[in-house]
């Protein structure tokens, strides 16, 4: 009888570990902390000529606030010079202001296991943003619509390796302009508990992003839960609209991205040194600007850098001359002692294929390399940024844990070591390492593994259906959407989002301008 019962036992537990790794699970990473050193190519002569050329670039030509004559009142009050929309600053005077931004910051999430620390050796990972284009391997490419929108969210939140829900995932053009904000950060904050982005298309959609957070939060006590984008419209101008989003943000103590975009030799000189001295002004101005609003308030300095084929003017991606200026631009922020926003999965490529591999691999470890503490687009992003594809977003995420895996560097423990395990194989008593208690220990762990690639052997590969890893993305999309289970929300917070929503959108006629 003990038999039998011992054999139902075993039969038991072994249907219940198949069961336990057969059952969803929903695993987000914690925000990657670096134990490598960042790469430094630019020695200190370099630097400090950099810096001169910035702070005589603002002293003597300066950078134009348009369409913000408050901005202008402002700076002419901190001692610069305003002559129209110009604002010429004397040497010190941005580099001053920029040393009251905090040197890191915590982004809150409605669940609290799942805040960010932007900074310091920290990086944390955010999808695709802003593509108004979205592409799968069924409908192809087609304009993003705001179920589209939803999915990837959804994808996002099941994703291990991505610590940040992100903001404009894909723009949906189904919902008119004045009023898609809100559907999507109604998305983000029900859709998935991780931390996100605002709207910066406006200063009132800005505002409004910070009310719904209010009603998400119960009130936000002076906690951050948002970093939103804010590009500048390079070169050197400042608009109105990014202007007025960066100043309510800075005003409700909420982080903003100030963040040069700028494709090389079309918007800033050919050269990586001009270029880093353009990126260097920009974010000078940018930074010090956001704490004239509010002294403290969080920002990350950003240099979105890419270079031009000069054959065709089309924006180029995963080139070296881009990963120059990823890695200078980094040197460049972190002695400012802010948190420093670059690099993403970039790639130019039309399809999720080899092109853009290559392109988002040379884009991804740069900005591991580079010291990066928030990476946009770090998953999902095709052709120049005017497609989010599904199937490229769960392969880029899938890679995100090789950048985890990276980060951790090489461990030197007694474990790490593996003396025992080297002295046991040594001394004849095993011919390899499989059966050892070394390897027994560590097996699950030792190695970072795939999600989606393929390893089996040629035989069983062809017998499942040769497929490539496009087919094996478009299946884990699949997958992963229909496992997705809603994160816990109080449904009166729930309720009160609908209304708040419903609301604005009723007070206003559609506009799709």
């Amino acid at each position: 009888m003990s038999e039998v019962m011992e054999g139902r036992r075993a039969r038991g537990g072994g249907a219940a570990r198949r069961a336990e790794r057969s059952a969803v699970r929903i695993e987000c990473a914690k925000f990657i902390e670096r134990n490598i050193p960042n790469l430094e190519i630019l020695n200190e002569e370099a630097l400090q000529i950099i810096e001169a050329n910035a702070e005589t670039i603002l002293e003597e030509i300066g950078v134009n606030f348009v369409e913000n004559p408050e901005a202008l009142r402002r700076w002419k009050e901190a001692g610069a010079d305003v002559e129209g929309t110009r604002v010429r600053l004397p040497k010190g005077l941005a580099r001053a202001l920029c040393k009251t931004a905090p040197a890191s910051f915590v982004q809150h999430a409605r669940n609290p296991e799942r805040n960010v620390t932007v900074g310091g050796r920290g990086l944390v990972l955010a999808p695709v943003y802003g593509p108004p284009f979205v592409r799968d391997a069924e409908g192809g490419r087609r304009y993003a619509t705001i179920e589209d929108f939803r999915k990837f969210v959804k994808l996002g939140y099941m994703s291990k390796w991505l610590h940040h829900s992100g903001g404009t995932v894909c723009e949906p053009t189904d919902v008119p302009v004045n009023k898609r904000h809100l559907d999507m950060l109604h998305a983000h904050m029900t859709l998935s508990d991780k931390p996100y982005m605002g709207s910066v298309t406006a200063p009132e959609r800005a505002a409004d992003s910070v009310e719904m957070s209010e009603i998400l939060f119960g009130g936000l006590n002076g906690r951050t839960v948002m970093t939103s984008l804010v590009n500048i419209n390079s070169p050197m101008t400042f608009d109105g609209i990014m202007m007025g989003a960066l100043e309510v943000y800075a005003e409700a103590n909420q982080a903003a991205i100030v963040s040069p975009f700028i494709v090389g030799g079309a918007m800033s000189p050919v050269t990586v040194a001009g270029t880093l001295t353009q990126v260097l002004v920009e974010v000078l101005a940018g930074v010090a600007y956001s704490q004239l609003i509010r002294k403290g308030a969080p920002v990350i300095a950003g240099a979105f850098v890419t270079s031009t084929d000069m054959a065709s003017g089309a924006p180029t991606f995963g080139t070296p001359e881009a990963s120059l200026v990823t890695y200078g631009a980094g040197q460049l922020v972190r002695r400012l002692g802010i948190p420093y926003r670059s690099a993403g999965a970039f790639c130019g490529s039309k399809l999720p294929d080899a092109q853009a591999a290559y392109e988002s691999a040379n884009s991804l470890n740069m900005g591991l390399l580079a010291g990066v503490n928030f990476m946009l687009h770090a998953c999902g992003w095709l052709e120049g940024g005017l497609v989010s594809s599904f199937e490229k977003f769960v392969m880029d995420a899938d890679q995100l844990g090789v950048i985890h895996r990276i980060a951790e560097g090489i461990d030197m423990s007694d474990n790490g070591q593996a003396m025992e395990a080297l002295r046991f194989v040594g001394s004849g008593q095993a011919s390899h390492y499989l059966g050892t208690d070394h390897t027994q220990a560590n097996f699950r762990t030792a190695f970072w593994r795939s999600d989606l690639f393929d390893y089996k052997p040629f035989e069983t590969w062809q017998e499942e259906g040769e497929r490539d890893t496009v087919r094996l993305a478009g299946e884990r999309v699949a997958k992963l959407l229909a496992d997705y289970q809603k994160p816990a929300i109080d449904p009166a917070v729930e309720e009160a989002l609908n209304e708040y929503v419903a609301k604005k959108k009723a007070a206003t006629p559609d506009t799709f301008m």
